[in-house]
């Protein structure tokens, strides 16, 4: 439905003046312009393009607004300009050009230079349709694709190129709705792929197109020099071909052939390159002469062939075919004059004379025929190539003949190998998108003009099938290298007027390929550098990469891959591309090389279907293709989808131990990626896809709660903040993450007093000390408050914590203020009321670090109540990780009167060895005593400790008359000494005015349970206790934490533990 604009003019004041426009401005090639900047009204830092949802390629100045009429709006200028400068920059939008020159970074005084360029003019045809065309035609056609047909057959071949056109149409289809959802900047495929898929799996298939590009060059470099050596200068061969007689030896001569000519064409073209990608693009539009030139003398011939069949003939022996590279005569004996006499052939075959001779057996049991190799079209030959004629033998395998005479195969033959050798010849279909920045209209040129290039050379490779089927000798088909037409190309044959045309045509073409090769691959690597997503990328010594396998410190000459020279070539960048493309040159083998770039050209199309399907299927707000086509099916995402599967299944039938290969290959570099922690937000599917899956999995876990057997502590870490907005306990996240082992839940909160805009972070104390979670900071008008809103309601569904860990209050006593020791309590209160475990670290901050490993030693147990097995599930938990995991577990029970001991420790080890935990049991025998005088002193400090503090609330005078006399009372019943029954009695006396009899009992259980834990525990790493529960009245908040301060009197390391009332360990499996 269309949307009706309004726009009404506002005018400001004269004194206004007015804003220079947006945008860069455009300058002629050879000037740079050097731009300080207007003065600015605030200043910041610069954020990526990739953060704003309106891209511009003009600098982010922020400019101060003197208009008067929208002065209401003047603080929200800077983050929301107004609508007329935002329709402006979208009106001055260009891209950077992806050529010969780019921006050059300063790196002395950091001046921007700015350097001109001229507006994208390019269109469909010559911006997309040419260069895909270009990249699709090539080496495979005009060296390969006879020897297809002739191997597989007309319906194999016609299969094979069936599925793999299907697979680069698909393919197309998906980078086409990529492409129209929204402005493609100049960055092409990579852009893409990265952009939609994230970072890790951006950089993963941004490096695997980067190696299939670069292994592209090698091997249209192998292409040229066996279309050299073979076809063009016979005698160049250095290593002598022309003079072995073994298969076997002659075929090792070529590879070292191609080996050494390969290199010394692989090091001209690097440096053509170096010297400057303008030359490139001038031979540009001449290679792609030659590809059509070529494929017309193609098409031509094969009409020709229906008037007149060209002279070329095949000599037959049986139905092997022969090399007649070695002889003028197809026949065994000729007529000489009146007298019969040998031939040339029947000398390869026989030794002897012609009447006294031993010949080969083949050879005296079959006849020599000689047949035309060209047919013609109508010839009706086509009726026996139907089906495949696959060679099971290799050249180890050959028949048992003299050599150098029968056409043998030099590699076994199948479907699955046809396939991996066929696929390059679909490849480059992104010769366009790489181009993007260069378009006039991206969105528009991109879709028509790789789905019509894909089209054409799909009719093209389909026609040639069923042409070359109809019109060569299957004997022909099958000889790769044309040794039985007098080693001259097979296509060659077929060509009219020349095969000199196909000959010098598939050269160049191959010679074109391989300088664009070598041109885009060190942009790519460029582009996935200046992405920072691997640092081994961005800062990488140079003699580090020649001695990479000794892993040698050299000296440090760093070179960026992201940086480029003035003119914008990426040196670096095109020295690790020229040795990658040198270990496809060092194989030498171009039926070797193909296999290894279709797998990752097929796993960079399998990510490009990956990607477009996820985007559909997440249904993204921002995911709105302009390509109409995408939107004909009834589920867009089928065809992404079958895409990606027929992709898949490509690789998996070229070579499945390539295919494995690829994908453990682009495996690493994810994890590597994801390990190095690439920090970039693209608004990319995989995000999108997260979100999904943890919507689902919240509701499925919102559905029952969680089974005793999967229970694990989801912990809420309650930090405190000092001053300054720092951790003042970072070694509670340093025990978080030793007690979780990375699994499980997380959440790392604090509270601040004050107002909502003076928030903190406390992200960097998680980073420092390793710790994987969520941070959440609560602002509040009090922290009591704010603890309580983070009990109740942190985490989402499933996802809530079950666990609060926090801090003892060391100097809780030290504060005359009693809102520390009631927020602690209150906190324990709250806990238990929501069914929450509870953990309380006394001495948190001499717990070992995360870099600490703790030595021969023991962690402690004192389980005096059943909690639910919590106390024994945490020190399992803790020993899985390297700081604790050489300590040994002891668990102690205390046995009172009436409790048989020795009982007590056989059931106790039966039901550690039910649960699976190693431990040693100890039972500790309290039996019951008289109340000591100590306890009773205890008892009296504590109680008029809190008679002072209920006395606060009186005038200052009065204050401080009662704390003195309070004091004095205390000291003096302490320091004066009596004997013991003496002291009873005044005791006994001075604890007339408690109000609760149970303080003596409770402090007197406290005092007796300290004393066993410091006698067996003093010397242990770590000791786990039973925390008492809180008051169930709001009061005595001071006696309890006086009761925990002397359960803990002693002890270094001490974890209280509370259960949160359900079982949280079983001995079921």
């Amino acid at each position: 439905m269309p949307t009706n604009f309004t726009v009404v003019p506002v005018e400001d004041s004269a004194a206004a003046s007015p804003d220079p426009e947006d945008g860069v401005e455009r300058v002629q090639d050879d000037e740079v312009a050097v731009d300080s900047g207007p003065e600015t009204c605030a200043e910041g830092d610069e954020s990526p393009l990739e953060d704003s949802p309106f891209m511009s390629n003009s600098d982010h100045e922020s400019s101060c607004y003197d208009g008067k009429n929208m002065a209401l709006f003047e603080e929200e200028m800077d983050s929301n300009p107004m609508v007329s400068s935002l329709l402006n920059k979208l009106a001055n939008y260009t891209n950077l050009t992806q050529g010969v020159v780019e921006h050059e970074e300063a790196e002395n005084d950091r001046v921007a230079v700015k350097v001109g360029w001229r507006s994208p003019q390019m269109g469909t045809f010559i911006g997309v349709y040419l260069p895909c065309m270009q990249n699709i035609l090539g080496v495979i056609l005009f060296l390969r694709l006879t020897w297809i047909v002739g191997t597989a057959g007309i319906v194999g071949s016609f299969l094979i190129v069936f599925m793999c056109c299907a697979c680069t149409m698909l393919t197309a289809i998906s980078m086409s709705a990529i492409a129209t959802n929204g402005v493609v900047p100049a960055g092409g495929s990579y852009y893409m792929i990265s952009r939609s898929l994230g970072p890790e799996f951006g950089g993963a298939v941004g490096l695997c197109f980067y190696l299939g590009t670069t292994f592209a060059g090698s091997m249209y470099i192998l292409g040229t020099i066996e279309i050299l050596l073979m076809y063009i200068v016979k005698s160049a061969a250095l290593f002598g071909m022309n003079d072995l007689t073994d298969p076997e030896e002659k075929t090792k001569a070529m590879l070292n052939n191609m080996r050494v000519y390969g290199t010394c064409c692989l090091a001209f073209m690097a440096l053509l390159v170096f010297v400057g990608v303008k030359y490139v693009n001038k031979l540009a539009l001449v290679f792609l002469s030659c590809v059509v030139l070529s494929i017309m003398a193609m098409y031509t011939g094969v009409i020709k062939t229906a008037i007149s069949t060209p002279n070329d003939t095949v000599c037959l022996l049986g139905n092997r075919s022969l090399q007649n590279g070695n002889f003028e005569v197809c026949r065994k004996t000729e007529m000489r004059g009146n007298e019969t006499q040998p031939t040339q052939l029947w000398e390869l075959f026989c030794k002897g004379s012609l009447h006294n001779s031993t010949c080969d057996e083949y050879f005296d049991l079959n006849n020599v025929t000689e047949i035309k190799a060209i047919p013609g079209l109508l010839s009706g030959v086509i009726t026996g190539q139907h089906f495949s004629l696959f060679a099971i033998q290799s050249v180890a395998e050959r028949y048992e003949s003299p050599a150098r005479t029968y056409v043998v195969n030099d590699i076994a033959t199948c479907f699955t190998l046809l396939v991996g050798i066929y696929f390059p010849s679909v490849t480059g279909i992104m010769a366009g998108s790489n181009r993007s920045g260069d378009l006039r209209d991206a969105q528009r040129s991109i879709p028509i003009g790789t789905i019509l290039a894909i089209a054409t050379t799909s009719i093209i490779y389909i026609s040639c099938v069923l042409l070359f089927g109809a019109s060569i000798e299957g004997v022909v088909l099958r000889d790769k290298f044309g040794e039985s037409v007098k080693s001259s190309l097979v296509l060659g044959t077929l060509a009219w007027p020349s095969k000199w045309v196909i000959i010098i045509g598939s050269f160049f073409s191959c010679c074109g390929a391989g300088l664009q090769s070598l041109t885009g691959a060190p942009r790519l690597l460029q582009a996935i550098a200046r992405d920072k997503l691997m640092p081994f990328l961005t800062r990488v010594r140079l003699l580090d990469f020649f001695f990479l396998v000794l892993q040698l410190e050299c000296l440090k000459l760093a070179q960026v891959f992201g940086h480029a020279k003035a003119n914008g070539e990426p040196t670096w960048a095109l020295l690790l591309t020229a040795a990658i493309c040198e270990i496809g040159i060092l194989i030498a083998s171009l039926d070797s090389v193909a296999p290894i770039l279709s797998m990752f050209f097929l796993m960079c199309y399998l990510f490009v279907n990956l990607a477009c399907a996820v985007q559909t299927l997440l249904r993204t707000p921002n995911w709105r293709p302009r390509f109409k086509f995408y939107h004909c099916s009834m589920l867009p995402w089928t065809l992404s989808f079958l895409g990606m599967s027929l992709c898949l299944s490509l690789m998996f039938i070229s070579s499945w131990y390539y295919a494995l290969t690829t994908i453990l290959i682009a495996g690493c570099i994810y994890k590597y990626i994801e390990y190095s922690g690439a920090e970039k937000e693209w608004g990319d599917g995989i995000h999108g896809l997260s979100l999904n899956a943890a919507r689902y999995a919240l509701i499925k876990l919102e559905e029952a709660p969680p089974h005793t057997k999967n229970w694990r502590p989801q912990v809420l870490v309650l930090l405190k903040l000092d001053s300054d907005l720092v951790v003042k306990h970072p070694r509670l996240l340093s025990f978080t993450t030793q007690l979780k082992a990375g699994k499980g839940l997380t959440i790392v909160s604090s509270v601040l007093e004050g107002a909502y805009m003076n928030r903190a972070d406390t992200s960097a104390a998680m980073s420092a000390e390793k710790s994987k979670g969520f941070c959440h900071v609560v602002v509040s008008s009090n922290l009591r408050d704010g603890f309580s809103h983070l009990i109740q309601t942190a985490g989402l569904g499933g996802m809530k914590h079950n666990t609060v860990l926090i801090a003892w209050p060391a100097n809780w006593k030290q504060k005359e203020n009693p809102i520390t020791w009631e927020n602690f309590t209150e906190t324990v209160r709250e806990t238990t009321a929501a069914h929450q475990a509870l953990l309380v670290a006394k001495n948190i901050d001499l717990f070992p670090s995360n870099h600490e490993r703790l030595g021969e030693g023991t962690i402690d147990v004192w389980w005096i109540v059943h909690d639910g097995g919590l106390l024994m599930l945490l020190p399992f938990l803790l020993r899985q990780h390297k700081v604790w995991r050489k300590c040994k577990m002891r668990i102690f029970t205390v046995a009172q009167m009436d409790d048989n001991s020795i009982q007590m420790k056989k059931d106790l080890q039966m039901f550690l060895y039910h649960l699976r935990l190693d431990a040693e049991v100890e039972v500790v025998e309290m039996h019951e005593s008289d109340i000591s005088a100590f306890t009773y002193e205890k008892t009296l400090v504590m109680e008029q400790r809190s008679q002072m503090i209920k006395q606060m609330q009186l005038s200052k005078t009065e204050r401080e008359r009662e704390i003195q006399s309070i004091t004095d009372v205390s000291r003096s019943s302490i320091k004066r000494k009596r004997p013991a029954a003496q002291t009873y009695d005044i005791k006994m006396k001075k604890l007339s005015f408690l109000r609760n009899q149970s303080n003596v009992r409770r402090m007197h259980t406290a005092v007796k349970l300290n004393e066993a834990v410091v006698k067996k525990s003093k010397d242990a790493q770590l000791v786990l206790l039973n925390m008492p529960g809180p008051p169930k009245h709001t009061g005595g908040y001071e006696n309890y934490m006086e009761f925990l301060e002397v359960l803990m009197e002693g002890l270094d390391r001490v974890l209280l533990v509370r259960g949160g009332g359900r079982e949280v360990i079983t001995i079921y499996s």
